[in-house]
């Protein structure tokens, strides 16, 4: 099938008039910005890790009241609770000092959201499409979206992952390279094994018989064609989205998006405990340091760092930031996300002629 008409096929089956995904940034996808997407023919999403149910529900009133377009709910599979080790806790705690305000000896006994409380919420929703990353939905929720209508996208980054996502009944894969800003959705793979998105789209392609969202470096109308030929219907984008007015992060991180090379960005567990690609500066390359003591496990350690992200965001200091970015981060453009889209859309149907 040509990459036009297997793109028309999805858009189709999600009432979509472009084949272009926001991808679901936690903390960084407001509504406003979700609302555009969708009404330039996208799909807008959420990320809603870090939000309550009644933070889950006001964020899908904001959308509806600006967009009558498909929207997607995502979240993050929990992992057991992580052992405690106080002495490297400290340790940490000590290391931070360094880079924001002290950080409270409690920090890290935060109660964590109740995952089984925001799924209600993300069902009470009622969005499109509900996506999973870090790992795969239980039956039970699985079955619960489907006498729903809500389709399941599930976030794969090896071909292993892939077969298991289609055999726990997802209704299509967020296939993520590891060109990809942000965190990593490994769930049975290392995330020192995660292939780029050209390796990984034809090979998962030629494996499953479900539709494919490329994500990771997708920044412009290029990497777009690019996923499409190579068997994707649809591609997820993150960064891209990032400089647009729509998504009012702090200027310094839009600033050094617009500016970060490829080899400018890092792979690094010092915000979360998890993997993320995020841009090097003095904060992560202290971090990397043989004498630093290791990150405490996720979520310790973005508890142990919220105080010093949140002092970052607030006086616009990139040093000590958690700038997500991809490696296209370059390609991004300072322009209205809706125009945005529908530019780049209307350049990828020009370059496939």
């Amino acid at each position: 099938m040509h990459p036009i008409e297997r793109s028309k096929a999805f858009c189709e089956d999600y009432g979509l008039s472009v084949p272009i995904v926001m991808a679901p940034m936690a903390g960084a996808c407001p509504a406003k910005l979700a609302a555009s997407v969708s009404n330039a023919g996208g799909m807008g999403s959420c990320g809603a890790l870090l939000l309550n149910p009644e933070q889950i529900s006001s964020w899908t009133e904001q959308f509806r009241a600006e967009s009558n377009g498909a929207f997607m709910l995502n979240n993050w599979i929990p992992d057991p609770a992580p052992e405690r080790n106080q002495q490297n806790e400290d340790a940490v705690r000590q290391f931070l000092s360094q880079f924001g305000p002290e950080v409270a000896a409690d920090a890290a006994d935060a109660a964590p959201l109740s995952f089984d409380d925001q799924c209600r919420a993300m069902l009470e929703a009622r969005p499109h499409v509900i996506s999973s990353i870090m790992g795969l939905y239980s039956p039970e929720f699985v079955s619960q979206m489907k006498a729903l209508d809500i389709k399941w996208f599930a976030t794969v980054t090896s071909l292993t992952e892939a077969f298991m996502a289609a055999e726990a009944g997802a209704d299509a894969l967020v296939v993520q390279g590891s060109e990809s800003g942000g965190h990593r959705g490994n769930f049975a793979s290392s995330y020192d094994q995660s292939a780029g998105l050209m390796s990984l789209i034809p090979v998962i392609a030629d494996a499953v018989n479900i539709p494919l969202i490329a994500t990771g470096g997708i920044s412009d109308s290029r990497t777009i064609s690019a996923a499409l030929i190579l068997g994707a219907s649809a591609v997820q984008m993150g960064t891209g989205l990032l400089r647009t007015p729509e998504a009012a992060i702090a200027p310094a991180w839009a600033d050094a998006i617009g500016k970060t090379r490829p080899e400018d960005t890092i792979i690094t567990t010092s915000f979360s405990g998890k993997p993320g690609r995020a841009v090097r500066n003095a904060y992560t390359d202290a971090s990397h340091d043989a004498n630093t003591p290791d990150p405490a496990p996720y979520p310790i350690q973005r508890t142990l760092t919220q105080a010093m992200r949140t002092q970052a965001t607030k006086e616009n200091k990139i040093d000590t930031m958690q700038a997500w970015a991809g490696q296209s981060a370059l390609l991004s453009k300072n322009t209205d996300a809706q125009d945005l889209i529908t530019q780049m859309w209307d350049e990828v149907v020009s370059l496939m002629k």
